[in-house]
Order: C-alpha cells, then structure tokens, then sequence
C-alpha cells in the first residue's frame, strides 16, 4: 500500500511539473503571417541571468533572391547588416506576475524597436509590441 501511495505522488508530482511547464514562455516558436496564415519564422524563447530573451533560429524563406542569407539592413547597432538567423531580437523581459515585462523586441524588416511584453494563454505565447499607448499583439505557436 504505502508503495501505491509513493507511486501516486510520483505521477501526480511529474503531472504538475508537465503542466508548469506548459505554461512557460521558454522554448521554440513559430512566428505566423497574419494575413497568410503561413509560418515565418522560429524563435527560440530563452532565460538568461534572471531576464527573458528571444532569438531567431529559423526563417521560412532564410535566403534573398541572389541566395545569399537574409540580413538586418535596417537594424542599427550591433545588429545592423547581421544574419537575421541568429538575431536576438527579444531582450531583457523580467517576470512581474504572469507576464515578462520592461523589455524590448525589435523588428529585423524595419529595425524598429518596440517596447514588449510576453505571456503565455491556451498554449500559445503572446508577444505585444507598444509604441507610447499603441499596441499590436501577436500569437506564436509552440514548435513540436
């Protein structure tokens, strides 16, 4: 009985753990055309010294018409004429309650960077992007 028992708590404790993590921000992405309904790219969601990034890992169309890799052009910086695979483009997003917050992400089409905020709903990661009171939301789906 007291074996039953242990097993029981084992299952139910690997359960709750599976389903934290669910709920967790980290892990690999997909982007989504809003319009097309295609996937655009991949991002993988990372933690990194208390603070939440994201990187792109994949782009559906990843070369330009002379094959060659897609690069930032527009991005200032660090980032400016980078490949845009690899491109850290979600950065410094601490945890307040149920959402990152305080960070940014930035654009690679435009090199424009907005002020963001990240959250997981129904499985799905919400990415808002705010310039002053303005806001667009966009939902990426988990990568199997």
């Amino acid at each position: 009985m007291k074996a039953l028992v242990t097993a029981v708590l084992v299952v139910m404790l690997f359960g709750v753990g599976t389903l934290l993590a669910s709920d967790a921000p980290t892990g690999t992405w997909k982007t989504v055309d809003e319009k097309s309904g295609k996937v655009r790219s991949q991002v993988e969601m990372y933690e990194q010294g208390g603070k939440l990034f994201g990187k792109i890992t994949g782009l559906a169309e990843p070369n330009d018409q002379q094959g060659k890799p897609k690069m930032c052009t527009k991005c200032t910086g660090a980032d400016k004429d980078q490949p845009i695979v690899g491109l850290v483009i979600i950065k410094d997003l601490s945890l307040s309650g149920d959402r990152y917050k305080d960070g940014t992400i930035m654009d690679p089409e435009d090199g424009k960077v907005y002020k963001a905020e990240v959250w997981v709903e129904d499985g799905k990661l919400k990415v808002r992007g705010y310039v002053g009171l303005f806001y667009k939301t966009q939902t990426w789906l988990k990568a199997s």
